[in-house]
C-alpha cells in the first residue's frame, strides 16, 4: 500500500511550496493541509522543533523543509540519478534558499524604512544569482542532467515573484527561460498550480 502524506503549512508558498510540487511533479497524491496563524499557537507545541513545514507520513512526522524536500525527491525519483547529481541537485537547491531568505527578510521587515532597504538590494542580488545559475546550467531545460529533478522545481519556486513583478526578467538567461517552461510542462504541476490558493509569498 502506498503511503499517506500530510504537508502542513501557512497558506503560503515559502517554505513549504518546494515540496508541494515535489509531490505534485512525481504524481503522488498528498493532503495540503494549510492552516492560519491563530492555529499555529496551539500546534506549534506538539511538533518536533515547533516549527513548520511538517511533514507526515503514515503517522510519523518530521519537519525542517530542506529535509522534507530532500527525502520526497528520493521517494519521488527528482533528487538526481547519481550521488554526483545529487550534490549537483542539492548545491542548486540551496542556493534558492538562500534566495527565498532573501525574499522573506525583505518581506517581513520590521518597518517600512528596512523594507525599502532590503527590497532594494533585491536587485544586485538577483542579477548575481541569475549570472551564477545560467552559467551552471544544463542546456536541455533542466538544471541538472536530461530530466526533472527538484532543483528544477526549486529554481520556479524562486523565481515566482521576480517573473510576477516582471515578466522579462529572464530574456537574458535563455537556459533558466527553458527550466521554467520545463517546470510548467509537468502535468502534475500544471494541475496543482491551476488549483492552489493565492498567497502573498
Amino acid at each position: 500500500m502506498a503511503p499517506k502524506y500530510k504537508l502542513t503549512y501557512f497558506n503560503l508558498r515559502a517554505r513549504g511550496e518546494l515540496s508541494r510540487l515535489v509531490l505534485a511533479a512525481g504524481g503522488v497524491p498528498f493532503e495540503d493541509y494549510r492552516i492560519e496563524r491563530p492555529a499555529w499557537a496551539e500546534l506549534k507545541p506538539n511538533t518536533p522543533m515547533g516549527q513548520m513545514p511538517l511533514l507526515e507520513v503514515d503517522g510519523q512526522v518530521v519537519c525542517q523543509s530542506g529535509a522534507i524536500a530532500r527525502y520526497l525527491a528520493r521517494e519521488t525519483g527528482l533528487g538526481g540519478k547519481s550521488s554526483w547529481e545529487e550534490a549537483q541537485v542539492d548545491m542548486f537547491v540551496c542556493g534558492v534558499d538562500d534566495l527565498i531568505t532573501e525574499f522573506c527578510d525583505a518581506f517581513f521587515a520590521p518597518d517600512e524604512a528596512t523594507k525599502e532597504e532590503r527590497t532594494k538590494a533585491l536587485g544586485p542580488y538577483v542579477t548575481k544569482f541569475l549570472g551564477n545559475y545560467e552559467k551552471l546550467s544544463g542546456s536541455e531545460g533542466h538544471l541538472v542532467g536530461s530530466s526533472l529533478t527538484y532543483a528544477d522545481l526549486a529554481f520556479f519556486v524562486g523565481m515566482h515573484d521576480v517573473l510576477k513583478h516582471s515578466a522579462g526578467a529572464l530574456e537574458k538567461y535563455p537556459k533558466l527561460a527553458k527550466v521554467v517552461e520545463s517546470v510548467k510542462d509537468n502535468k502534475g504541476v500544471a494541475a496543482y498550480i491551476a488549483e492552489r490558493p493565492e498567497s502573498d509569498i
